[in-house]
């Protein structure tokens, strides 16, 4: 039987992150972690969250809400570790058991050395709330889409250029990639594009057929990501060492009126099934996002969700 344990994710005003340094005679001694611990017979997750962050930072938990579930299978014994993002407390968050702790920025995590299940929970800290997916339906309309996204402040773009050519695509990524980069935006190529790996961006985002023909991860990769539908497919994601997937269609669109959505049931027990953060994709809205991250998920993706609001016309 698994052992549930509950972590805590703090944030600070600036936007650090709290953690604290195992003591060195303990299991996996001197690794990072964050605030939390086992789970106590017949308590809640929440309950056991509040008492755990208590006794180890001595803070009070007002509220918090679900960042990513996990399966750890380097532990000797099964550990399920429910992660939550800690949205309000009262105190000042300082080590009560003696340890060594610091408030690290999400981008300066990699520099601390934290045990092998914790790097999904890594992944989620770097990833913003919305994945923008930049379409080539109507390519002559690219740097106006992209600006259009780029007033909305959004982190994280994918450039799903299946339809231009090679050259077009080099040229429109020369003109992004820098805009991107000025305002700390993560601008992705779709594998579909066979010189993507050449490209002018921050990494790779595969799509169904690629994650099954893909049987490494490139290390000079900053991202990488996949197209999921299933259980499976989130399993080969996980393997292959994406650091997050899409899955869909959460509901019907338009666009596919005949595909079988997953639905919010589904979609929820896939979600706490993976174990990667996942964006959930197809006739979700920007409104959706509390939902979506109730049920555990990373947030939201979408092609037209983030356009329709500012007035684009696809039928133009």
């Amino acid at each position: 039987m698994s052992l549930s344990i509950v972590i805590g994710i703090l944030k600070n005003a600036a936007g650090d992150i709290f953690i604290t340094r195992r003591h060195a005679h303990l299991s996996q001694g001197g690794l990072w972690e964050f605030p939390g611990g086992k789970v106590e017979p017949k308590e809640t997750l929440e309950a056991a969250l509040a008492r755990e962050l208590h006794e180890e930072i001595g803070i009070q938990l007002l509220q918090s809400r679900r960042l990513i579930r996990l399966e750890d299978c380097y532990s000797t014994h099964p550990l399920t570790l429910h992660v939550f993002l800690v949205t309000q407390y009262l105190g000042n968050p300082v080590s009560q058991l003696n340890q060594e702790w610091a408030w690290v920025h999400p981008d300066n995590l990699a520099n601390y050395a934290f045990p092998a299940a914790n790097k999904p929970i890594l992944s989620a800290l770097r990833l913003p709330p919305f994945y923008a997916i930049l379409d080539d339906t109507d390519d002559k309309d690219l740097a106006f889409k992209l600006n259009a996204l780029l007033t909305q402040d959004i982190k994280l773009i994918q450039a799903r250029l299946k339809k231009t050519n090679a050259k077009t695509t080099q040229a429109f990524l020369q003109y992004a990639y820098p805009r991107c980069q000025a305002q700390g935006v993560s601008l992705l190529v779709n594998s579909d594009n066979q010189l993507a790996l050449t490209m002018p961006c921050d990494g790779i985002h595969l799509t169904h057929k690629a994650l099954h023909q893909w049987q490494t991860r490139p290390s000079t990769l900053r991202w990488l990501s996949a197209s999921c539908h299933t259980l499976d497919e989130l399993a080969k994601a996980a393997a292959l060492g994406v650091d997050f997937a899409v899955l869909s269609p959460v509901l019907k669109t338009p666009t596919h009126p005949d595909t079988l959505p997953l639905g919010w049931q589904t979609f929820e027990q896939l979600v706490n099934n993976a174990t990667i953060p996942i964006y959930a994709l197809g006739g979700v809205q920007k409104t959706d996002l509390s939902k979506v991250q109730s049920l555990g998920a990373q947030g939201i993706a979408g092609i037209r969700t983030f356009l329709d609001e500012r007035g684009y016309d696809y039928n133009r």
